[in-house]
C-alpha cells in the first residue's frame, strides 16, 4: 500500500490526509475464552415445586352430541382465548347487572357479514348501551334498510369509475347530513331518524334505526375521503364535520360514564380505536377517572391501534384489556349467546 501524501495546511504545517475506508487496517481480534461446563452437576427440582401455567382445572372436556349451549361452553378450556371469552362474558353481564354501560364501537365489516340482527337483539335487551360506527357504517346500514342489500365488488367498479356511485346512497345520505347540521343533530341520530320516518322496508334490521327508536345513543365518526358518499357532488364537508364532531362530543360523554363498564371494539383497525382513546382522554381531562374499565378487541386480525388504544393504554391504571381473535360472523354470535346465558342464569355454578 502506498503511503498517503501529505499536504501543507493553511498555516504552513504539513498534515497527513486521512486514509480512505479501503485503506484502513484492522488487526485480528482474539476469540473469547471458552467456558467449560460440568454437565454432570446440572441441578434439578421436584416437579411438584415448579410453577405451571396449565393444570387439570383449566383444561377442557370432551364433547358429545346433544349438548346444550351452556354445557358446550362449560366444556371449553379456561386457557388463552377461551379464558378471555369467559372473562369478557362475565364482565359484560356484571356491568349490566350493576347498571354500568357497555359501549360497542365497530367498523362496517360486521354489518356486511350479517351481524345486524344479533346486535339489534342486544340493543333491544338493554345489554348494549351505546353504539359507535365509522363513516362506512351508515352506508351499509342505510343500504340494508332501504334496499335489503349492500356491499359491491370494488375491482370492476373501480376500473370503470362506477365504484361507490349508487345514486340514492349518495344523494339521500348527504341530504340527511346537511339537514342534520342545520338542525343541530348528530350524524348517527339523524340517519336513524331518517330511516324510521321513511319506514324503509328493512328498518327492523337497521342498527341506527333501532338506536333511534330505543333512545340509545348512536354516534358516527367520519374521516373525510374514506367513504363513497364523499365522492358525490352533494357531499358537504362542513356538514359532515359538524355532525361528526357533535357525535365525538357525545361519545366522550358516554365514555366518561364507563367506570366499571365495558368498551368493545368490533372490527375497527384505525378509526374507532383512535376516536375512543381521544374521547377517553377528553373525559379524564374534564375530571372523570373512567376506571376500572374492561376493554375488549374482537377482530380477525390483531392490529396495532386496537392493541394500544383499546387494550393497553385505557386499562393501565385500572381494569383489564382482552383480545379475542376470530371471524366476526362466528365470534360475535358466540359472545352474544354466552352473555344471554350468563344473564339468564346468574347463579349457575361454574364447572368443577
Amino acid at each position: 500500500m502506498s503511503p498517503r501524501r501529505s499536504k501543507p495546511s493553511s498555516g504552513g504545517a504539513v498534515v497527513s490526509a486521512a486514509p480512505s475506508l479501503g485503506e484502513l487496517v484492522v488487526p485480528p481480534l482474539p476469540l473469547p475464552a471458552r467456558v467449560r461446563l460440568k454437565f454432570g452437576e446440572t441441578r434439578t427440582w421436584p416437579l411438584a415445586k415448579r410453577p405451571s401455567k396449565v393444570d387439570t382445572s383449566l383444561i377442557g372436556r370432551a364433547f358429545e352430541p346433544g349438548l346444550s349451549f351452556v354445557d358446550w361452553l362449560d366444556r371449553l378450556p379456561n386457557i388463552l382465548a377461551a379464558g378471555d371469552l369467559r372473562h369478557a362474558v362475565a364482565a359484560i353481564a356484571e356491568a349490566r347487572r350493576r347498571g354500568r354501560g357497555v359501549a360497542l364501537g365497530m367498523g362496517a365489516h360486521p354489518i356486511k357479514v350479517g351481524l345486524n340482527p344479533a346486535i339489534v337483539d342486544l340493543l333491544e335487551r338493554g345489554i348494549l348501551t351505546s353504539l359507535s360506527l365509522n363513516g362506512a357504517g351508515i352506508i351499509h346500514d342505510f343500504e340494508m334498510a332501504i334496499a335489503g342489500k349492500t356491499s359491491e365488488d370494488v375491482g370492476p367498479g373501480l376500473e370503470s369509475g362506477k365504484f361507490g356511485m349508487a345514486r340514492e346512497t349518495g344523494a339521500i345520505l348527504n341530504r340527511v347530513i346537511r339537514d342534520a347540521a342545520r338542525d343541530g343533530l348528530g350524524l348517527g341520530e339523524a340517519v336513524g331518524r331518517h330511516i324510521n320516518r321513511k319506514r324503509y322496508p328493512n328498518r327492523q334490521a337497521s342498527l341506527l334505526a333501532t338506536c333511534e327508536r330505543l333512545g340509545v345513543p348512536a354516534t358516527v365518526h367520519v374521516a373525510i375521503g374514506t367513504d363513497i358518499i364523499h365522492m358525490h357532488p352533494s357531499a358537504d364537508g362542513a356538514a359532515i364535520g359538524a355532525t361528526s364532531l357533535q357525535d365525538f362530543h357525545r361519545l366522550a360523554e358516554i365514555v366518561a360514564g364507563l367506570a366499571g363498564g365495558v368498551y368493545i371494539n368490533l372490527g375497527s383497525a384505525v378509526i374507532l380505536p383512535e376516536v375512543f382513546v381521544k374521547a377517553l382522554n377528553l373525559a379524564r381531562n374534564l375530571g372523570h377517572r373512567v376506571r376500572p374499565i374492561t376493554t375488549i378487541d374482537l377482530d380477525f386480525l390483531r392490529h396495532y391501534r386496537p392493541g394500544v388504544n383499546v387494550i393497553a393504554r385505557p386499562t393501565s391504571t385500572g381494569g383489564r384489556g382482552l383480545r379475542i381473535t376470530g371471524h366476526h360472523e362466528i365470534l360475535f354470535p358466540l359472545l352474544a349467546q354466552a352473555i344471554l346465558e350468563n344473564l339468564a342464569a346468574p347463579r349457575r355454578k361454574p364447572r368443577p
